[in-house]
């Protein structure tokens, strides 16, 4: 499935048409990685928040509820996929806020499972990742889109196979899931820093640079959310009970 709506694909050979491309770049990319890194720090707060409280936590994640918090974020994901082109930047930006406090419900189970100290080194492991792919897929001359197909095909094996084994509980299959998916994410944050790269030349000067700067948020945020996660499964040393 793509990620994407048609209204925001973009040719990497298009046209500034006279805008300062090297200024305004910057300013459109520093927005998505400030967007971006807006959205991270909702979701660890609400995360640990819920964590710290056996009062909320409960009810959350014993009881049916933990049904709707597990599949809330991808709902949220498609919805705001659709329905981005008709909404105003500001309530966008807005939508892309609200999502990052459902996946911090949702992610609030890592604290209560993993130690402090392997969450965080985790994350630093998949911060350095994303940000080294990031940076190349910024820096290349290389076209990236060829990658997409690929990609996007292996997104959609991922969340699949990954909902398939919420009920499997296979070991297996989730160390499968787990390498096929690293590469997965690292792949996608090269391409979808390109893509923002490219598409902000298409669309300069214009609102729908501002809309995408947002979606482009979303799409580097849940590339470095899913990394941690995935990643967890190698670095991750469970809380002694």
């Amino acid at each position: 499935m793509d990620r994407y709506p048609s209204y925001y694909r973009a040719s990497p050979a298009a046209d500034a048409s006279g805008v300062s491309y090297d200024e305004g770049l910057r300013r459109h990319m520093l927005g998505i990685y400030r967007n971006m890194g807006l959205g991270l720090i909702i979701t660890g707060a609400v995360a640990m928040g819920i964590a710290s409280s056996p009062a909320l936590y409960g009810p959350l994640f014993n009881t049916p509820l933990k049904w709707l918090v597990m599949f809330a974020p991808l709902a949220f994901v498609m919805f705001f996929s659709f329905r981005i082109d008709r909404m105003s930047t500001a309530s966008a930006r807005a939508a892309f806020l609200a999502f990052a406090g459902v996946m911090g419900l949702s992610m609030a189970s890592i604290f209560l499972v993993f130690t402090g100290q392997s969450i965080a080194t985790t994350f630093f492991v998949a911060a350095t990742m994303f940000l080294a792919m990031s940076v190349w897929g910024y820096t290349t001359g290389r076209d990236l889109t060829r990658w997409s197909t690929f990609l996007l095909m292996g997104l959609v094996g991922v969340v699949i196979a990954s909902l398939v084994n919420i009920f499997l509980a296979s070991s297996m299959l989730q160390l499968v899931l787990s390498i096929v998916g690293v590469i997965v994410f690292t792949g996608l944050t090269a391409f979808d820093t390109q893509r923002a790269k490219s598409e902000y030349l298409a669309y300069a000067g214009s609102e729908a640079a501002e809309k995408l700067a947002v979606m482009s948020a979303l799409s580097l945020y849940l590339n470095l959310v899913n990394l941690f996660q995935l990643l967890l499964t190698f670095f991750g040393q469970r809380e002694e009970n």
